[in-house]
């Protein structure tokens, strides 16, 4: 119904800092201070992301440096127990990557990091090279389009369609990226499906309803379903 939605090309970062397999804990400290990230790509070869460092894959090294693990942690942490003993981004890093493609859409890879509770995600080719870097708040940049574009682009892609010759017009009035839809339509039965296709619109923070159906009188916002 809307536009093409906005895919993770849109607002992905294209600089990425990102280290090789041999790379050394104090080097991979480092970067993630210096460029105050939360994770690293780590690559081999000509750019294929192997895995990602973050950093809860470095934090074992303090948590265990001076404790003596019980058989429950020993039996329950292996993996954190082997990256407190890591020296290099290849011991450390969590690997096979999760990963997202260029094409995907804002809205795949903001479930991705929700399901996985993941704060980055390396953007890679479909052989696996890197591109770059999107972030959880790359993902919100779609909240920063103004109200302007969100109006033109209801107007454009919802009103036009779903109610092309309606009694009087449809006026699309947006503010703080809230979307109000008022005049008269012929058939209010469209106003659901209106609803689910200005909330489908990138940006857009809610929607609300001041119709009124050309034979019944007022339709309510509770109409929006």
């Amino acid at each position: 119904m809307t536009g093409s939605p906005y895919t993770v090309s849109d607002v992905m970062t294209h600089t990425v800092v990102a280290v090789g397999r041999d790379a050394p804990f104090k080097d991979v400290v480092r970067l993630i201070g210096e460029w105050k990230i939360s994770a690293l790509p780590v690559l081999e070869g000509e750019g294929r992301v192997v895995g990602v460092v973050s950093e809860a894959d470095l934090l074992p090294k303090e948590e265990f440096r001076d404790s003596d693990p019980d058989r429950f942690t020993q039996r329950n942490r292996l993996a954190d127990l082997a990256r407190a003993g890591a020296l290099t981004a290849g011991d450390l890093m969590s690997s096979p990557a999760v990963t997202v493609h260029a094409d995907a859409t804002v809205a795949q890879a903001a479930r991705v990091m929700a399901q996985l509770k993941l704060k980055r995600l390396p953007v890679v080719s479909d052989e696996g090279m890197l591109e770059g870097i999107v972030s959880r708040v790359d993902l919100l940049k779609v909240f920063l389009r103004t109200d302007e574009e969100l109006a033109e682009e209801v107007g454009r892609e919802v009103v036009a369609r779903l109610f092309p010759d309606p009694p009087e017009p449809v006026r699309v009035e947006v503010a703080d990226g809230v979307v109000t839809l008022t005049g008269r339509i012929r058939n209010a039965s469209l106003v659901p499906v209106a609803a689910r296709a200005v909330r489908a619109v990138e940006g857009v923070v809610d929607v609300e309803f001041r119709l009124a159906d050309g034979s019944a009188g007022p339709l309510g916002a509770a109409a929006a379903g």
